[in-house]
């Protein structure tokens, strides 16, 4: 039962933060490059996706450039990876 609670509250704080990014009160920079521990298993296309003007296409393209994964999660980047990420969105 601990497990599940945990489980909806990283749910509920991820969809917080999703929220955040679309309304534009936090920066996706922000997010990748100091993760907070709710998006640790976040894949990273959908914190971009969230993200307004980034939809499905212009994501893919941005994944593929920077040779990510869109199955790749904020944890498993390389510091290669999040870095050409974070130049590439602006930061």
């Amino acid at each position: 039962m601990e497990a599940l609670r945990r489980a909806n509250d990283i749910r509920s704080e991820r969809a917080r933060l999703k929220e955040a990014l679309r309304n534009g009160d936090v920066a996706i920079a922000t997010v990748l490059s100091d993760p907070p521990p709710c998006v640790a298993t976040a894949k990273v296309l959908d914190l971009i996706l969230a993200v307004p003007k980034y939809g499905r296409v212009k994501a893919n393209k941005l994944l593929e450039r920077c040779r990510v994964s869109s199955s790749k999660t904020v944890n498993g980047l390389t510091p290669r990876q999040r870095k050409e990420l974070l130049e590439l969105l602006g930061a």
